[in-house]
């Protein structure tokens, strides 16, 4: 049973595959019925969404599904009943699993018992789903992934750096992860990167300096400094960030046809400006639409995977 759990569960042509298929879904958005029936998808969101939750209800429903909301507080995943339990019931009652949740740990857990396609909404360690969203974005402004060089700046820590890592690799980019001491990936993260990266031409480096790091970047990628869960850290997180700011100074270093991206949501003044956010180089608004499709391209070939 294929399930997308990291950015590296997809092989470089498998990635390639599903963001082919993520283009031709956008360009007919009706055209394609996988989940006729309907197929129930079941959805679990136990941390905040907006883009997530709208962008995979509308995605089941075009796909011919049917989005059913399962209310993680209610539920009490891992509290009321154990996360295999959970899974098994889950499994009975729809033909795919969406979760977006803390712990990477419990939605492999889900995915070992459910018997059906499991998909990482988000967790702590990884966002795979926007990193597909990314990767179609700068593929529509830019024609090419490979050999692009992207930058990732601010807390490179958090799972968007980590995904960034992975998926960038995968598509055979330049990524360059710039944050301070105690705000790079994991050792564990790197290495499984470096590794990719070193069968698609790609590369992964840490570079701390933010203004040696966008120095000629083709794509120049942000995320809020304060994580969900990270509240608590705000102050003493904005004083060691603030460097890696993304105002137009420093995005002047990069290429003059970069491309700005933030998964949202955004805090104009902080880790971004709101002259760069709302600015010419700024791609968020199609990157916010192309989860939308990119889900949609992942439970299609999740379905098709299926035996």
């Amino acid at each position: 049973m294929r399930h997308l759990l990291a950015d590296d569960d997809l092989s470089p042509a498998e990635q390639a595959t599903v963001l082919d298929l993520a283009a031709t879904l956008k360009a007919a958005p009706y055209d394609h019925k996988p989940l006729a029936g309907p197929v129930t998808v079941a959805m679990i969101f136990d941390k905040p969404t907006l883009r997530t939750q709208s962008s995979f209800a509308a995605g089941i429903a075009e796909l011919g599904g049917h989005p059913m909301l399962v209310d993680g507080a209610l539920a009490g995943i891992g509290v009321r009943e154990s996360v295999s339990d959970v899974a098994r019931v889950l499994g009975r009652q729809a033909g795919q699993v969406v979760w977006r949740t803390f712990a990477q740990a419990s939605l492999e857990e889900m995915a070992e018992h459910a018997g059906v396609p499991v998909i990482n909404a988000l967790t702590d360690d990884f966002h795979p789903c926007q990193l597909l969203a990314d990767l179609l974005t700068i593929r529509e402004h830019k024609g090419a992934l490979s050999g692009l060089r992207a930058v990732f700046l601010g807390d490179a820590a958090c799972n968007m750096g980590n995904s960034w890592a992975l998926a960038g690799a995968t598509a055979g980019m330049h990524v360059v992860l710039s944050g301070p001491d105690g705000h790079q990936p994991t050792d564990a993260v790197v290495a499984r990167a470096r590794a990719v990266a070193a069968t698609t031409g790609g590369s992964v480096e840490l570079v701390t300096d933010p203004a040696e790091a966008v120095a000629d970047a083709d794509v120049v990628v942000t995320d809020t400094w304060i994580s969900m869960g990270k509240e608590d850290e705000a102050a003493a997180r904005l004083a060691v960030l603030e460097p890696y700011r993304l105002d137009q100074r420093l995005l002047d270093r990069a290429r003059p046809d970069a491309v700005v991206l933030h998964c949202l949501p955004a805090y104009r003044g902080k880790e971004i400006t709101g002259e760069v956010l709302d600015g010419p180089a700024s791609v968020v608004w199609d990157e916010a639409e192309n989860r939308r499709h990119v889900q949609k391209a992942v439970m299609t070939w999740l379905q098709e995977q299926r035996p």
